[in-house]
């Protein structure tokens, strides 16, 4: 279809309002702004940012194992058709009560983990596009879709060299991008005819906005809305924004200082990334960033994602993406220094799309679905009952 001009035919309500609700409250509120009986959300205009909403290890083989995952848990960390193989011969039409399905169809030549929840296969469905790259959000999904779980049918999925789908059967090819937008959308096709739906609602998270923004780009028709939570969209500008800001914060470490400075864009080398996340997440109150054991950990994570990783900085969406033709919501923590909040905003008020909106979270960082997960979910809610109410 054809794109309006940018804030057409959107609000957004305030979540300050929204994580005041009380605890028995299950839906959110309508888009023109009624709410159920009882509780009383305003609206303001879509053009308007939202303001409100915001252990150490002794062993050293778990130590290892414990940083690897975080840094791929931290996205961005520099970090045919489809056919079902499943679990079960005859899937059920309905599944019962939120009960767990694991498939494992043949996606870009390999199997990968799918993993269903629901309680009514026909309610929509969310699917869940993880951080990394070659991290997995299935392990501690209940901790943000406990609320979206009596609304969506949940979708969580290992890519390729990640998770359960690397135990499953590693790549047989060195990952690429091109290749992994291509998995993307062969999911979304097997999910479209496992669920017996035309359309998804598709969540990237931080590296799975790279993913995600594919599919916008390229097949909106597939989609009933599309929600960017902590996105790339300037990534080498980021980057360079990154190191700025830790050089000001360890101004006065030397260690820091100096190897901070041997940090150059587009990175020389694996160490060079690594220093620039080291101090990050040192910043942020990991100790453990400064020892051995992270070290190895995060270059072992190297020698697969670092070529991801350097085609990703030179992803640039203001000058590549400047309009999309399905509604987009864009999921912002406030304090995040890795994905800029700054550089999001700037391309969120320039982006056009039919409807849009920007959640502003106040509390959080680069993960908004831990640091703030009530309100991640009533926002994602928030958007569901307006697309009702359409």
């Amino acid at each position: 279809m054809p794109s309006r001009p940018a804030g057409a035919g959107c609000t957004l309500i305030p979540l300050k309002k929204i994580a005041s609700l009380p605890k028995n409250w299950q839906h959110g509120p309508c888009a023109n702004g009624r709410s159920k009986p009882g509780v009383h959300l305003s609206a303001v205009p879509m053009r308007r940012v939202m303001r409100r909403c915001n252990q150490p290890e002794t062993d050293d083989k778990t130590m290892i194992k414990k940083m690897t995952f975080l840094v791929l848990l931290t996205a961005l960390t520099p970090f045919s058709a489809c056919q079902a193989h499943n679990t079960q011969e005859t899937p059920p039409p309905s599944l019962p009560a939120y009960a767990s399905t694991t498939l494992t169809p043949e996606i870009g030549g390999i199997k990968q983990v799918i993993e269903i929840k629901t309680d009514d296969a026909s309610k929509p469905v969310l699917l869940f596009l993880s951080g990394g790259p070659g991290s997995s959000m299935i392990k501690g999904a209940d901790s943000f879709t406990s609320i979206l779980k009596d609304r969506y049918t949940l979708v969580q999925w290992d890519q390729r060299d990640a998770g359960k789908t690397l135990k499953l059967n590693p790549s047989p090819t060195q990952p690429s991008v091109a290749q992994m937008e291509q998995d993307t959308y062969q999911v979304i096709q097997f999910l479209r005819k496992e669920l017996k739906q035309d359309k998804i609602y598709l969540l990237g998270s931080s590296w799975g906005n790279v993913l995600g923004f594919y599919i916008v780009k390229h097949h909106p028709e597939l989609l009933h809305a599309y929600f960017a939570s902590n996105p790339v969209v300037s990534q080498l500008e980021s980057e360079k924004e990154l190191l700025q800001a830790l050089k000001v914060h360890f101004k006065d470490h030397a260690l820091a200082s100096q190897e901070l400075d041997s940090v150059s864009f587009p990175f020389a080398s694996d160490e060079s990334m690594f220093y620039l996340r080291k101090w990050l997440f040192y910043k942020d109150g990991k100790e453990f960033a400064t020892s051995a054991g992270f070290k190895t950990g995060f270059l072992q994570w190297s020698k697969t994602w670092s070529p991801v990783w350097n085609e990703v900085m030179n992803i640039d969406l203001p000058k590549t993406l400047k309009s999309v033709d399905c509604p987009i919501y864009f999921f912002v923590g406030k304090n995040d220094i890795q994905t800029s909040t700054r550089i999001t905003q700037a391309y969120f008020e320039t982006l056009q799309a039919p409807r849009k909106g920007l959640f502003l979270f106040e509390q959080s960082g680069h993960q908004i679905h831990q640091d703030e997960a009530e309100k991640f979910q009533r926002a994602i809610i928030q958007v569901l009952d307006a697309a009702d109410q359409s």
